[in-house]
C-alpha cells in the first residue's frame, strides 16, 4: 500500500495528537466519547478531535480529486490502481483507499461533531454564549466534511441523520439535493450561533490564525456558505454571502483557512510533501500545455510557482495491445515542506467564486475585473482579450480556477464536472482499450450498502 493510503488507514484506526499544531489531547490513542457536563478541557480536547478527524482526509483528497481532474498521475510501480482504477475503472467500493473512499474519514469527523453537540448545552464550566461558540465550531466542521462527501459522491444519495445511537438502524439515504439543504442548514445555523457568542473556549491550530475568534472564524464559515452557493447556482446568494466573509480583492491571495501538517512529536506530515523529482506523484501533462504564456513568453507563472520538470515516468496497462502508458516529466513543488498547510478555503478562490457568480448573473464587467485581478497577480498574464460573453468568460474562468487552485482539494474535477466540461480535461486520457473516463462520482462503499440489504 502507498504511503498516502497507509497513512491515512492508520490515522483512520488511530486517532493522534498534535502538539506542534495544538492539536494535543489528554489521550489521542484513546479519545472516547465526551460524556455529559464536560469540562472546558474535555470540550476543548473534543474540538481539537473534530479537527483531527477532518485532517485525515485533506491530504489524500488533494491527491486523489488532483488524479480525478486531470491535474496529477500517481505513477507508482507498486500500486498500479492509481493509472488504472482511478483512471478507467472499475471504481472498487469495497476499497475504502480508492473507489470506496473520501466517505469514512469525513464521516468520522461529522460523528465527533455530535458527540460534542450532544452534551455542550449540558457543560456548566462554559457560559451559554461560550456554548454557543462551541456550537458553532462543531456545526460548520460538519458542513465542511459533508461538502466532501457530496463533493466525492456527487450523483449517489448519502445519510445525513448520523448522529443517531450506533445500536439503531443505519441512517436513512437522502437525495443530493436534500443533503445540500442540510449542509446549508448546518452552516446557517452555525452562522446563528456564533454572532455575538464568546470567545471560544480553545486554541484554534495556526492555520486558523486570522480565523480564531468567533467574529473572523464566522468569515470562513461564510466563505464555505459562498462556495455553497456557487456549487448550488445560487449566484446572487453567492455575492451576499461572499460580502459576508474574507473576501477582500485588496488583501494577500493566499489570507484563509488552512490545515496544519508538522513533523514534531505525535504530528502528522504533510502527505504531499514529497521529492519533486523522485516521488511518484506527477504532474499532469496537460497543465503545461494548456498554459497561457505571460508578455515575456514564458508559462503561466501559477505553473512555474507549482511545477518543475524532472525525470520522465510511464505508467500504466501493460498487458493490453496497444500498450496503454501515461508518461509524465513533471514534479509538484506545491508543498515543500512537511509543515506546509494545505489550504481548507482561501481568498483566491473566494475572488474567482465572486467571478463566477458574476459570470452568472451576466454582470460581465465585474467578472473580467475579477478575472484580470487574478491573471495579473497570480498568472503573472496580461489582462484577459478574448470575446466578452457567458461561454467565453466561463471557459476563461475555469482556467484560472483550474491554475490558481490546482492539488488544492479536487477543483478542476467539481468545477469541470458541474458545467459538463471534463471532456476538457481529457487531451491525454488513453484511447483505450479499456479506455480512460473521468468519473462523475465515487460509488457509495460496500460497507455502507451491505446493512441496508
Amino acid at each position: 500500500m502507498t504511503t498516502i493510503k497507509l497513512t491515512r488507514v492508520v490515522l483512520a484506526l488511530v486517532v493522534i495528537g498534535a502538539g506542534a499544531c495544538n492539536y494535543d489531547i489528554a489521550n489521542p490513542n484513546s479519545p472516547g466519547v465526551i460524556g455529559e457536563n464536560p469540562s472546558a478541557s474535555l470540550v476543548g480536547s473534543a474540538a481539537r478531535g473534530i479537527l483531527i478527524a477532518t485532517r485525515q482526509d485533506v491530504g489524500d483528497w488533494a491527491l486523489d480529486g488532483a488524479i480525478y481532474g486531470r491535474e496529477a498521475y500517481r505513477i507508482d510501480a507498486a500500486d498500479p490502481r492509481f493509472v488504472q482504477e482511478m483512471m478507467q475503472g472499475p471504481l472498487d467500493p469495497g476499497s475504502r483507499a480508492f473507489g470506496g473512499d473520501h466517505w469514512l474519514e469525513p464521516y468520522s469527523a461529522i460523528r465527533s461533531a455530535n458527540d460534542l453537540l450532544a452534551v455542550i448545552g449540558t457543560a456548566s464550566s462554559l457560559t451559554p454564549e461560550q456554548q454557543s461558540a462551541v456550537s458553532g465550531f462543531a456545526h460548520t466542521l460538519q458542513a465542511y466534511n459533508f461538502v466532501i462527501i457530496l463533493d466525492s459522491h456527487n450523483q449517489d444519495q448519502i445519510p445525513i441523520d448520523v448522529g443517531r445511537d450506533a445500536s439503531a438502524p443505519p441512517a436513512p439515504l437522502v437525495t443530493n439535493a436534500e443533503a445540500w439543504a442540510h449542509v446549508i442548514t448546518l452552516l446557517d445555523q452555525a452562522a446563528t450561533e456564533l454572532q455575538g457568542a464568546a470567545p471560544f473556549p480553545f486554541t484554534l491550530p495556526s492555520g486558523f490564525a486570522g480565523f480564531d475568534s468567533t467574529t473572523t472564524f464566522l468569515k470562513f464559515n461564510r466563505a464555505l456558505r459562498a462556495r455553497v452557493a456557487v456549487y448550488r447556482g445560487d449566484f446572487a446568494g453567492a455575492l451576499t454571502y461572499l460580502s459576508e466573509s474574507f473576501y477582500n480583492p485588496a488583501a494577500s491571495l493566499n489570507l484563509g483557512v488552512y490545515m496544519d501538517f508538522g513533523t514534531g512529536a505525535g504530528d502528522l506530515a504533510n502527505p504531499l510533501a514529497v521529492s519533486a523529482t523522485t516521488s511518484e506523484n506527477f504532474g499532469h501533462p496537460s497543465l503545461r500545455t494548456q498554459a497561457q504564456l505571460q508578455p515575456s513568453g514564458a508559462l503561466d507563472q501559477r505553473f512555474l510557482n507549482k511545477l518543475t520538470p524532472r525525470d520522465p515516468r510511464s505508467g500504466g496497462t501493460t498487458d493490453t495491445d496497444p500498450i496503454q502508458l501515461l508518461t509524465s516529466d513533471l514534479g509538484w513543488l506545491r508543498y515543500p515542506s512537511p509543515n506546509s498547510p494545505i489550504p481548507l478555503i482561501r481568498n483566491e478562490e473566494l475572488i474567482l467564486l465572486h467571478a463566477e457568480a458574476s459570470i452568472g448573473l451576466s454582470d460581465f464587467g465585474t467578472a473580467v475585473t475579477d478575472l484580470n485581478l487574478i491573471r495579473l497577480s497570480s498568472g503573472g498574464l496580461a489582462p484577459y482579450a478574448g470575446v466578452v460573453d457567458q461561454p467565453s468568460l466561463l471557459a476563461e474562468l475555469l482556467y484560472n480556477k483550474r491554475y490558481s487552485l490546482m492539488y488544492e482539494g479536487a477543483h478542476s474535477w467539481i468545477d469541470y464536472r458541474r458545467y459538463g466540461l471534463t471532456s476538457a480535461l481529457q487531451s491525454f486520457d488513453r484511447v483505450g482499450p479499456p479506455p480512460d473516463v473521468i468519473f462523475p462520482t465515487l460509488p457509495i462503499p460496500t460497507a455502507e450498502t451491505q446493512p441496508r440489504t
